[in-house]
């Protein structure tokens, strides 16, 4: 029986544990929950609360005015832009063939090396046509002496038909004569003429300003004229073109501009829009409309005097095609967008609040956005407290160093145990 009573007695000190670990989680829930909710009904009735938004609150609360930011609508100048995605394309691309058939003998170039118009590139063996050449030169030669012979014979035999001391058949016969050796120098001057053009095609010089590439054929191979394949390819980046595309709505705007002599000027950034990359003008407009895209494709070209642009490189272009000239422009904080339009709260010179629909036009600068109707320049509009504002709310327009003091959180004071029911402060005097 013993053995019984003794594990009785343990199931039941195990049962009042339970109980108690139990009865001791609820006691810390109940008092973490007051404590929680206290502390926030603190927080919410102060005046830090969320920052400026918990401020307004408070001070609408309490039947003051709210306390709110604004900006002064302003007069500029502002730029119509549209923008696009755009890649950078060679403005030439040139693949160096050569013009005339023989032996590589040297290339004078490196691989990536800027080269200039007219500079030499490579040189093919031009003995064969220096000797054909000067064959064409001693033929020449030749028939000059000839043809030189001719024409005295045909003086003398002139003389001679005027002497009626000839027939006229002979005449005749000698004219067709010198005339033959004529045709044959200039047959000859032609023929030298080419063999000189070969001998300067053996020099195989750049046509185009730029960058070479890779060296497509080494010194020692055979190259003709009849080959596609080249001997490098120059690509010229000073200038460089940008192409880009728009939407086809755009079309009438752009023609306008461009058939009307008006220079469209062009920017191209880098891929996260942050840095300029260089300043073009609008070149090019596609003349027809791609139907797969309802866009229409355009070109710029840019100076690339520093060489930011480079080919196949992803830019973000942007085109101005036109400017509204004193136009007004407000903050763009102040613009706020609802079913029904966009609109701005206006202060009025009693500090009332006045909602006023408004019509939005394009950004200008990185704070402002244009408004085409709906506010003058001179008038104040909120940008900061906006939430808590309704139509002909009362407002006191402060700056942004006032408002961050007037709701800036306050620190609760350190109570001590001994003097927490007096609420003196325990800190040093």
């Amino acid at each position: 029986m013993l053995p019984n009573a003794s594990s009785r007695s343990k199931r039941r000190t195990r049962l009042w544990l339970v109980i108690a670990v139990i009865i001791a989680a609820i006691l810390v829930w109940y008092f973490a929950f007051h404590h929680s909710a206290s502390t926030t009904a603190v927080k919410n009735g102060g005046p830090g609360r969320g920052g400026m938004r918990g401020g307004m609150h408070g001070a609408a609360m309490k039947g003051g005015p709210t306390p709110v930011q604004a900006g002064k609508a302003e007069q500029a100048d502002v730029p119509v832009f549209l923008r696009a995605l755009g890649t950078v394309v060679a403005n030439a691309t040139v693949t160096v063939t050569s013009r005339v058939d023989g032996q590589l003998m040297k290339v004078y170039f490196t691989e990536g090396q800027k080269v200039e118009q007219g500079q030499l590139l490579a040189q093919i063996d031009p003995r064969s046509y220096q000797a054909t050449l000067e064959q064409y030169q001693g033929d020449l030669a030749q028939n000059q002496a000839l043809a030189k012979s001719a024409e005295l014979t045909l003086a003398r035999y002139k003389k001679l038909y005027a002497q009626d001391s000839l027939a006229r058949q002979d005449l005749e016969s000698q004219m067709a004569t010198a005339g033959q050796y004529a045709g044959a120098v200039k047959a000859d001057q032609a023929q030298i003429a080419a063999a000189k053009l070969n001998l300067e095609f053996a020099k195989i010089t750049a046509p185009v300003s730029g960058h070479v590439g890779l060296r497509l054929v080494d010194p020692g191979n055979m190259v003709s004229s009849s080959s596609t394949t080249g001997i490098v390819t120059i690509t010229q980046t000073q200038p460089i073109a940008v192409t880009f595309s728009v939407p086809q709505s755009n079309v009438q705007t752009l023609l306008k501009a461009l058939r009307g002599g008006q220079q469209l000027p062009t920017t191209a950034f880098d891929q996260n829009g942050s840095n300029v990359l260089g300043q073009g003008k609008l070149q090019f407009i596609s003349n027809e409309i791609d139907t797969s895209t309802g866009s229409i494709k355009l070109k710029a070209l840019f100076e690339n005097q520093d060489e930011k642009l480079y080919p196949n490189q992803f830019v973000n272009v942007r085109l101005q095609v036109g400017t509204l000239e004193k136009t007004t422009v407000i903050p763009a904080a102040a613009l706020q967008l609802s079913a029904a339009g966009d609109f701005v709260y206006v202060v009025k010179a009693d500090n009332t609040i006045e909602r006023r629909q408004v019509k939005s036009g394009p950004s200008f600068g990185d704070d402002k956005v244009a408004v085409l109707s709906g506010i003058i320049p001179g008038e104040q509009v909120v940008t900061t407290g906006i939430d808590s504002l309704n139509n002909g709310s009362k407002v006191q327009v402060v700056t942004a160093s006032a408002a961050g003091d007037a709701t800036a959180p306050k620190q609760p004071a350190a109570i001590s145990p001994d003097n927490a029911s007096t609420g003196k402060d325990s800190g040093p005097k």
